[in-house]
């Protein structure tokens, strides 16, 4: 491989691997399931043309992640899996606040929220990476909030009464 082919994956490693593994690990639940999606996007990247500017490689990565996770769960094998027993511990990244509910909430509540807080982009912009109208990202992004504000609220209640 030409080394500066290598720079080049190198870099776009840097650059978007952890937000990478944000997208898809709220979207599996799994962390060993989110670095295959991952990992199946560079490859993916391997074989993509040349992008016109960082903003457009970046809605790049994050709709192949998307679409990704998407495949990934609806396949025979997701559906048809049994969880571990819980005698058997798994490892998974302790984020036990406001981003694990976020992974509690229905996909396009999730998707829009974290596009919006963790990634920084507006309205216009999470509707051309979710290919959907301004007005339904608009509004998933508003029930979205109350659903999640339901979920910590819940939470709370449940610590305290404890």
């Amino acid at each position: 491989m030409d080394p500066s082919h290598v720079a080049l994956i190198q870099e776009a490693v840097n650059a978007y691997s952890d937000m990478l593994i944000r997208i898809a690990y709220q979207r599996t639940g799994s962390m060993a399931d989110a670095e295959d999606i991952v990992q199946e996007t560079f490859i993916r990247f391997l074989k993509a043309p040349p992008f016109s500017d960082e903003e457009h490689k970046k809605a790049w990565f994050i709709r192949v992640a998307i679409n990704l996770c998407n495949d990934f769960n609806k396949s025979f094998w997701r559906k048809n899996i049994l969880p571990l027993s819980e005698t058997i511990p798994a490892e998974e990244p302790a984020d036990n606040g406001l981003f694990d509910q976020l992974r509690r909430l229905p996909g396009r509540y999730r998707d829009t929220l974290y596009l919006y807080y963790y990634e920084g982009y507006n309205i216009p912009e999470i509707a051309r990476l979710l290919d959907a109208k301004e007005n339904s990202v608009s509004s998933w992004l508003n029930r979205g909030r109350k659903k999640l504000k339901m979920l910590v609220g819940d939470e709370e209640y449940q610590y305290e009464s404890n």
